[in-house]
């Protein structure tokens, strides 16, 4: 349910592990303005195994740096990704209609996949063995049949509303207006966050570029404000023209925010799987929205696919509740630590941000503890699913969290990317010449050794490998296991481990 970017990705990954997967949304089309527009490194390459992430890059504006303002004054400034060696960058910035595009066009050319627009959900029934969905459409009402549903219908699922599920945790009151603005700047495509900004009478302010020549500006109101005239044209444009400077410029797009910190209890109701807006809702300051939501999709794929083909038990989806329910609070919490840094509600918060804004310029303690949005980063798996480590490991790859990629090269000198041989299966990564393992239907093997080796030294640095280490990777990317030599019985437990076995 749900043709937005974690429906589409959703659907299409199931569809390319075999499963006939049918996607309905209401609307006639993809979205319109902008909405999210911050995508992160994790993401990019999750719409590369996918197949659409070269479309999103070539698209998408490139940014990894960024610069905190306190008034006219530069106090801190960032680089998210430092160090060589990566494919994807710390983020793209791409308006959420070309993402939709893009998908869209993905999911139309992928076998199995059917997308169903002006189709409107007017009932739901869970049963024992499925789900029957009422719809609606122009030539008429018809009743669904799903042996499971992903409800990734958004904020104002009608899913959740069918169910009478709600939602548990705060909302703020502080309001933020949102204008895309189209204008020829020399502004670097960085992330420019003020606090207290020269231009504007509210607390804060940030601007990000976006393709085709369009800025994202966002405005703190006060919390009280008149939403529509807020709105207005005439009441926005004079707020731009006191940032910029100028009137070169012309309206895209403008709608206004109100911070939510909230999450359903439960993600799954028997065979109803809630994802992105659908199940959990986070300020979008920190682009942990659509970024969460993506991977909230990837993670229930792989084990939807594997429990309808027979692979494992339903106890399997269970494990998705668990792992994004804890990506759910952290990204909560994360959320809710920077909204009262913005929006301090109390006298102690207050005192407590202006001195950290003040020191700042002069303390490095200081400028890491500004927190104009905490930005979005993969999440890390403590679960059943993960073997725990028996030796200590250093470097970048950690248990439970998405395997770093690095470049690697063949022996004809091709050059490819770790990802990109890892895929969406289950995968074993052996350092040394020859496999130490044999594929089986369950698992791949891949030797890295004179055929495909590491291109420099950061595989070792990042894997901390040594010769006869081994690596067991998810179908998600997510690293399950490692040792330091290969062990049979080990790796066939951890493998077991990922069908929802003990």
């Amino acid at each position: 349910m749900g043709a937005g970017p974690v429906g589409l990705v959703a659907a299409i990954d199931l569809a390319q592990r075999g499963i006939p997967t049918i996607l309905l949304d209401d609307a006639g089309r993809i979205g319109e303005g902008s909405r999210a527009i911050c995508f992160a490194k994790r993401t990019i390459e999750i719409f590369d195994r996918l197949g659409v992430g070269d479309r999103m890059m070539a698209k998408g504006v490139t940014w990894k740096s960024g610069k905190i303002f306190h008034g006219d004054d530069l106090i801190s400034n960032f680089d998210l990704l430092p160090e060589p060696g990566h494919r994807r960058p710390a983020f793209i910035n791409l308006q959420q209609y070309y993402v939709e595009q893009y998908l869209v066009e993905a999911a139309q050319e992928t076998p199995g996949l059917e997308l169903r627009w002006r189709n409107k959900l007017t009932s739901v029934t869970p049963r024992d063995d499925g789900v029957r969905l009422t719809i609606e459409t122009p030539d008429g009402p018809y009743d669904l049949d799903a042996d499971w549903v992903i409800a990734a219908d958004g904020v104002r699922s009608t899913v959740r509303s069918c169910l009478g599920l709600e939602f548990v945790g705060q909302s703020f009151a502080d309001r933020f207006l949102i204008v895309d603005v189209e204008m020829t700047a020399d502004f670097p495509p960085e992330r420019w966050f003020w606090f207290e900004p020269p231009f504007h009478s509210g607390p804060t302010a940030l601007l990000h570029k976006q393709p085709d020549n369009v800025w994202r500006i966002d405005l703190q109101l006060p919390w009280d404000c008149d939403l529509e005239f807020e709105k207005r044209p005439d009441v926005v444009i004079p707020r731009i023209e006191r940032m910029l400077g100028h009137r070169d410029f012309t309206i895209r797009w403008i709608s206004i925010y109100t911070f939510h910190c909230r999450r359903l209890e439960r993600f799954v109701h028997k065979r109803i799987i809630f994802a992105g807006d659908a199940a959990h809702q986070v300020t979008p300051l920190g682009a942990r929205g659509a970024n969460s939501g993506i991977q909230d999709a990837e993670n229930i794929a792989w084990k939807l696919a594997r429990v309808l083909r027979g692979g494992a038990g339903s106890d399997l989806i269970e494990t998705y509740e668990i792992e994004r329910s804890a990506a759910a609070d952290e990204n909560i919490l994360r959320s809710s630590s920077s909204a009262e840094f913005i929006m301090p509600k109390s006298k102690g918060e207050l005192d407590f941000r202006d001195a950290v804004l003040k020191l700042a310029p002069a303390a490095p303690f200081a400028r890491r503890m500004i927190n104009a949005g905490r930005l979005s980063t993969p999440s890390t798996y403590n679960t059943p699913l993960s073997t725990p480590d028996v030796d200590m490991w250093e470097g970048s790859a950690a248990l439970g969290a998405p395997v770093p990629d690095v470049p690697l090269r063949e022996a004809s000198g091709c050059s490819r990317w770790l990802l990109d041989v890892v895929g969406s299966r289950t995968t074993l990564l052996c350092v040394g010449d020859d496999p130490i393992a044999a594929p089986t239907d369950d698992l791949a093997v891949v030797a890295l050794g004179r055929t495909l080796s590491a291109d420099g030294d950061f595989f070792q640095k990042r894997f901390d490998a040594s010769p006869g280490a081994a690596y067991l990777v998810r179908p998600d990317q997510h690293l399950a296991a490692r040792w330091r030599q290969y062990d049979a019985a080990s790796v066939n437990q951890a493998v077991a481990r990922l069908g929802g076995g003990p």
